[in-house]
């Protein structure tokens, strides 16, 4: 997402830098004409946050923006306290943090949330639902809702058995194979060990499916020994778009999401999806798209049936594929959410902007 939102702002003639750790963000954002300053920084919060804070607070100082605009709850931590209000701030959490923890910590990063709003000066939500999640936790903020955007030149249809001839993981596939396909980080998230559970009761029914995951992370050993033959792996890839159009179906059990960007992607590329019913799941789908696209979250029962029904049901499958596809064009193009942000931005740009730099200690 980050990516697709750098490269439309480029587009627009936004200067964007982007600072971020050497990997695939960075090589992705320097090929869509975004600059890139190196950030030495972990996933998450760890002995090295102070460096990590001196680092962003260098590069804000070096690069002097105008505004600064943090992604996810690392970048959301390490930013704002770097900035603490010099720059105007905008936050996106893209879920929050505290949902991916429990017990004590939870409490903190809870805390934080509602105590980091004094250096921020507009938070961004991609969905409503996040918003509300927000809201419950008490975070008490300026609030904006812009839903995730995907580049529809990029992600498009096309049928399923060619496109599978170019990816060797899958062109010794048997021309009657169908191919369920999951994208994301494997960790605990994204719930592809509740799909490993739901995919027993597919396979016995449904001996021809295969699952592909595509994806590294934290998980991958531990899914790799619990997958049957069934499973493929593809490991961490270039480029997605290829996987979708070889896909028949789409899934993705997240356990938390704020509004996950690979069914979006899917949906662009013309594939009918499966989601639990997390934030942003609902409102990423198409009107009536519940009905067959969303199951109860942790509830491997329901997700086998659900994929399964699609699975036997081509003519289904293909029409919420295209009614999915019609959706995203008309909501979730990139270029609309960059638009969009661009609105905050100049909101926010414009609003009253007195010096907010309280010590860290009050």
């Amino acid at each position: 997402m980050v990516t697709d939102l750098a490269g439309a702002q480029v587009d627009a003639g936004v200067r964007v830098v982007v600072a971020c750790p050497e990997g695939p963000l960075a090589g992705a954002a320097a090929a869509r004409g975004a600059e890139v300053r190196v950030w030495r920084a972990t996933r998450a919060p760890g002995p090295n946050l102070r460096d990590e804070v001196r680092q962003v607070a260098g590069l804000v100082a070096d690069v002097r923006p105008d505004l600064v605009h943090a992604h996810s709850a690392k970048a959301g931590l390490a930013g704002r306290l770097a900035v603490r209000g010099a720059v105007p701030t905008v936050f996106q959490p893209h879920a929050w943090s505290f949902e991916a923890v429990g017990g004590v910590t939870e409490h903190l990063a809870r805390r934080w949330e509602r105590w980091a709003t004094r250096w921020t000066d507009r938070v961004v939500c991609v969905s409503e639902a996040e918003r509300r999640t927000g809201e419950r936790a008490g975070v008490d903020a300026s609030w904006s809702v812009v839903h995730n955007g995907v580049d529809t030149a990029r992600f498009r249809p096309a049928p399923a058995g060619p496109a599978r001839a170019a990816l060797p993981l899958l062109a010794a596939l048997p021309p009657t194979a169908q191919v369920v396909l999951c994208v994301g980080r494997l960790c605990g998230q994204k719930g592809q060990d509740l799909l490993l559970r739901a995919w027993g009761p597919i396979a016995r029914q449904l001996p021809q499916a295969r699952l592909v995951l595509v994806g590294d992370g934290p998980d991958a050993g531990q899914l790799r020994a619990a997958a049957p033959p069934s499973v493929l792996f593809a490991g961490a890839v270039a480029d997605t778009a290829p996987w979708y159009r070889a896909a028949d179906l789409v899934v993705l059990p997240s356990r938390w999401e704020g509004m996950a960007v690979a069914p979006l992607e899917a949906m662009a590329s013309g594939r009918a999806v499966v989601l639990t019913d997390v934030d942003g799941a609902r409102e990423s789908l198409p009107p009536g798209g519940a009905l067959h696209c969303l199951t109860p979250p942790e509830d491997p029962g329901s997700l086998a049936a659900a994929v399964s029904a699609l699975l036997r049901d081509e003519p289904l499958r293909e029409a919420l594929g295209r009614q999915g596809h019609q959706h995203v064009l008309s909501t979730h193009d990139v270029r609309g959410t960059a638009q969009a942000i661009a609105d905050v931005y100049r909101e926010v740009a414009a609003a009253p902007h007195p010096e907010r730099r309280e010590p860290i200690s009050q």
